[in-house]
Formats: structure tokens, C-alpha cells, sequence
């Protein structure tokens, strides 16, 4: 159980790398979009690494 968790806290250190490779920390304005990318990215983790450039997309209110 000790490696599971080890190993969880680095995939998601990989993904916070990811995240600042990508430069998702430097904007002062955050909205749902970003916010939801930025954790998306870091979730993903190694994945990046591999190709995969996740987004996401927050849902509007209908009118």
C-alpha cells in the first residue's frame, strides 16, 4: 500500500511539472476553463509526456 501511494505522489508531480512547462500559472485571471485544464494536466501526469494535451471546457448556462 506504501509504493501505491508513492507512487501516486509522484505521477502527480510529473503532472504539476507538466503544468508549469506549460506555462498555466502565469496568468493573474483564472477562469473555469483554465482551472479545470490545470487540473486535468496535472491528473493526467506522465500522460503529457507521452502526447496527450489534455482540455477542458466548463459548461454554460443556458440562456
Amino acid at each position: 500500500m506504501r509504493i501505491v501511494g508513492i507512487v501516486v505522489v509522484i505521477w502527480l508531480v510529473i503532472g504539476l511539472v507538466a503544468a508549469f512547462q506549460r506555462d498555466y500559472f502565469s496568468g493573474s485571471d483564472a477562469n473555469c476553463a483554465e482551472v479545470s485544464t490545470i487540473a486535468v494536466t496535472i491528473i493526467a501526469g506522465p500522460l503529457n509526456y507521452a502526447g496527450v494535451n489534455p482540455k477542458a471546457d466548463c459548461p454554460r448556462p443556458s440562456e
